[in-house]
C-alpha cells in the first residue's frame, strides 16, 4: 500500500525521536511528544502497518520500534526542510576557514570543522590534480645546471621538483623557458596538459631544445605519476558514541573500511556538481563494512567546478537535516575560499 500522510507523520516522529533518544520508540511516547491528533490505538495501528511495510522494526520483544534503512530512506526522500545552521555555526565556519594560510590548512580545518559540526566522522578529499588547472609555473635557478620547478594549480595545490639540466643556463634562458611553458599551459586542465607539453619541445629553438625536453619530461612525470589522490579524516572517535543498535555486533568493520583510502575516495570523490548531494543509507553502501552507516557527501570547488569531495559518515541513526545543512554549508564556504585564492 502507499503510505498516507498520517503514517508518514508517524514515521517522521519515530525517526526524530530515535535519533534524539537512542531508544526504541513506543506509541505512548509518540502521542505525548508529538501533536499527532490521533489516539494511541490509531498510532499503534499505523506503526503495525509501517512495520509490515518494512519501514520500522522491533529490536526485541516488548520494545518500541526503530527505523529500518528503508524507513530512513523514505524519511530523507520526504524531507521538506533542512535544519538551518545557527548564526553561531555560520560564524564559526567563516572564522575558521577564512584563517587558513594554504591548501593543507584549508583541508585540515575543513575536516575538523565538519567533524565538530556533525559529531560524525568527516572526510575531505584534497583537490584532485586531474580536475585542477595550471595557474602558474615558476622556474627558479639554483645553479646554472639545477632548477626548481614549481607548479601552482587554481586550487592552491603546489607541486615542486628539482631538475638537473643537461646544459648550463643563464637567467635569460630560464626566463625564456618559463615564459614558453606558461604561455602553453596556464589555464589548462591538468588532464589536458600532457598533449600540450609534448608540443613544447618541437616549438623550442634548437639551442634550448634539450633543456625544454628535460623540463617537459619532469612536467609529464609530475602530472602522470603524482596523480595520487589524498584525503583527510577526522572525528573517528565519534563512532564510539554509538550504541549496540547502531553497529550490530561490532564497529570493527567500519574502522577497517575507514583505513582504506580507496574506499573513502569512492564514497566522497564521485560527485560531478557542487549542488549535488549524495546520501547512502545502510545497505546502499557497496562496502560491506559500512552497511551499518550512512554517508552524506557533496562536491566542492570554485564556482560550478568540482575539484574534490567532502562528507561525513556515521550511524544510520544520524541527524539527517542537520548533517545535510552542515555538509552543504561547509562545501559552499570552501568553494568560495578557493575562488578567492
Amino acid at each position: 500500500m502507499s503510505l498516507d500522510e498520517r503514517k508518514l507523520e508517524v514515521l517522521r516522529a519515530i525517526v526524530e525521536d530515535y535519533i534524539a533518544t537512542q531508544e526504541p520508540v513506543g506509541s505512548k511516547s509518540l502521542v505525548e511528544r508529538h501533536q499527532l491528533r490521533v489516539s494511541s490505538a490509531t498510532v499503534r495501528n499505523d506503526m503495525a502497518a509501517l512495520e509490515d511495510e518494512g519501514y520500522i522494526h522491533q529490536p526485541h520483544t516488548s520494545a518500541g520500534r526503530v527505523p529500518t534503512d528503508k524507513g530512513y530512506r523514505l524519511f530523507v526522500d520526504r524531507l521538506s526542510t533542512v535544519k538551518p545552521l545557527s548564526p553561531a555555526e555560520r560564524r564559526a565556519i567563516q572564522r575558521l576557514l577564512s584563517g587558513a594560510v594554504d591548501l593543507d590548512d584549508i583541508v585540515h580545518r575543513t575536516v575538523r570543522l565538519l567533524a565538530q559540526l556533525t559529531r560524525q566522522v568527516a572526510v575531505v578529499q584534497y583537490p584532485s590534480l586531474a580536475r585542477s588547472t595550471v595557474r602558474h609555473l615558476e622556474l627558479v635557478m639554483l645553479t646554472p645546471t639545477r632548477l626548481m620547478l614549481v607548479m601552482i594549480t587554481n586550487t592552491g595545490r603546489v607541486e615542486q621538483r628539482l631538475v638537473d639540466m643537461p646544459v648550463p643556463l643563464d637567467e635569460e634562458d630560464v626566463l625564456d623557458l618559463r615564459s614558453k611553458i606558461n604561455d602553453k599551459l596556464a589555464g589548462c586542465l591538468l588532464s589536458d596538459s600532457p598533449v600540450l607539453i609534448e608540443t613544447l619541445v618541437d616549438e623550442t629553438p634548437q639551442p634550448m631544445r634539450s633543456a625544454m625536453a628535460t623540463l617537459s619530461n619532469v612536467l609529464l612525470d609530475t602530472l602522470i605519476e603524482r596523480r595520487e589522490e589524498r584525503i583527510s579524516l577526522a572525528g573517528t572517535a565519534n563512532l564510539a558514541r554509538g550504541t549496540a543498535l547502531d553497529f550490530p555486533g561490532s564497529f570493527g568493520g567500519v574502522l577497517e573500511a575507514l583505513e582504506e583510502e580507496v574506499v573513502l575516495l569512492k564514497l566522497i570523490g564521485e560527485v560531478e556538481s557542487p549542488t549535488t548531494l549524495r546520501i547512502r543509507i545502510g545497505d546502499e553502501n557497496e562496502f560491506e563494512g559500512l552497511r551499518t552507516t550512512s554517508v552524506v557527501s557533496t562536491g566542492y570547488g570554485p564556482g560550478a567546478v568540482v575539484v574534490g569531495g567532502l562528507g561525513v559518515l556515521g550511524p544510520t541513526r544520524m541527524d539527517y537535516p542537520g548533517t545535510i545543512a552542515a555538509v552543504r554549508a561547509v562545501a559552499r564556504y570552501v568553494g568560495e575560499l578557493l575562488a578567492q585564492n
